[in-house]
């Protein structure tokens, strides 16, 4: 199936809490992304997310944290494309110890989780998939 994988940093802008703490709402955003991209390495076109089945938050995000973020399409029906996604934090801002330091985490931490339904009417497909 198709797999999209998408690296970024998250700045001080996407910070919506004190402790420089970001919402959960910038991943589903980006979860959004992913699936407009899926949708278009695989039928030529945008669709549209109709629904999250599960979200889970597993730990915290902060400006400064490089996240990578992944999707991929799991099912193929007619129109629906049931897709899976997941955000890891792979490197962890440090401003405790100077405002610039960061860590590149041995491990990545999965932050977030979610399961969900894309839509592309059939007019709208433009990938033979027989």
């Amino acid at each position: 199936m198709e797999r999209v994988v998408h690296r970024l940093r998250l700045s001080q802008q996407d910070a919506h809490y004190g402790g420089s703490l970001v919402d959960g709402a910038r991943v589903l955003g980006l979860f959004g992304d992913i699936a407009t991209e899926l949708l278009i390495h695989h039928d030529g076109n945008e669709g549209l997310l109709r629904a999250y089945e599960k979200v889970d938050f597993f730990a915290p995000l902060h400006a400064g944290d490089f996240i990578e973020v992944i999707g991929e399409i799991t099912t193929v029906g007619n129109t629906s494309r049931k897709m899976h996604f997941k955000c890891y934090k792979v490197i962890e801002a440090r401003p405790e110890i100077s405002p610039s330091a960061a860590d590149v985490l041995e491990k990545k931490i999965l932050t977030t989780e979610a399961y969900g339904t894309c839509v592309v009417i059939k007019q709208h497909q433009r990938k033979n998939h027989e």
